[in-house]
């Protein structure tokens, strides 16, 4: 089952197509919906007030360094979602829900 904070491959439609790393944002209490929120993830680093850098780990399963495209959330169905390869660590996941915040106008 993916989980919030789980990273895994995925291609998204249109200009974000080719196959990259994205992060579940999608609550725990969703888990039975047919679809996935996600910010996908890339290592074409932009100096953004709304991008989460993240260094590689043992943990999040990335190979180079990173950031979440918080300012490109997605929805995609289940069936186009792989394995989790990684989990992103705690304090990464909330400078996202920061980051998400601001980007949809909560803050």
């Amino acid at each position: 089952m993916t989980k919030r904070g789980g990273l895994f491959t995925v291609s998204l439609p249109v200009d974000y197509g080719k196959p990259r790393p994205a992060l579940v944002i999608q609550n725990d209490l969703l888990n039975e919906l047919d679809s996935l929120v996600l910010c996908p993830v890339s290592s074409n680093l932009r100096t953004a007030e709304f991008r989460v850098t993240v260094e590689p780990s043992a943990e999040n399963g990335l190979r180079q360094t990173s950031q979440v495209m918080v300012d490109k959330l997605s929805t995609l169905p289940r069936s186009k979602v792989g394995e989790t390869f990684g989990l992103l660590e705690v304090e990464k996941m909330r400078a996202v829900d920061r980051d998400m915040m601001l980007v949809i106008g909560v803050i």
